[in-house]
């Protein structure tokens, strides 16, 4: 379904003479094609959750050139990155609510019978079954270790 969505994107964005959006989306597949194919020499399949991993570590990676090229007096080059982690979140699915977040938490704990700390990593591999692309895991994790602490 992803893969569709950025092949009209592409072609909407051609037509339409969106030379950023046309960039973003082309840096995409390219990235996705690396992805399928590293996945085919390990006899896997990409699938969409791959996908949105793929676009949120996209994501992470041009957030971290912004702030370096804002704290280096490079305001362009930091613009450039923002419009691009723009078009790349048009294609992520809207994320959760702090709310959200912390009833998917209790749901995923009480689901895997977790009790400890020792037992994150089946509370993570259980969120990111049912949320992959809707929460940052890198936040979530902490929220997950306090609440098994707690």
């Amino acid at each position: 379904m992803l893969r569709e969505q950025f092949t009209s994107e592409l072609k909407l964005a051609m037509k339409a003479g969106e030379k950023r959006r046309v960039e973003t989306i082309r840096m995409i597949s390219a990235a996705l094609k690396d992805k399928d194919i590293e996945a085919r020499g390990s006899g896997k399949e990409v699938g969409e959750d791959d996908i949105l991993a793929l676009l949120q570590k996209l994501v992470k990676s041009r957030q971290e050139s912004a702030e370096i090229y804002e704290n280096n007096a490079r305001p362009e080059l930091a613009a450039q990155e923002r419009e691009e982690i723009a078009v790349i979140t048009s294609f992520l699915p809207q994320p959760m609510s702090e709310d959200d977040v912390a009833a998917a938490i209790k749901a995923a704990i009480a689901e895997t019978g977790a009790a400890s700390i020792k037992d994150m990593g089946k509370v993570i591999a259980e969120l990111k079954a049912r949320h992959a692309g809707k929460m940052d895991f890198a936040k979530v994790s902490g929220q997950v270790k306090a609440a098994l602490a707690g």
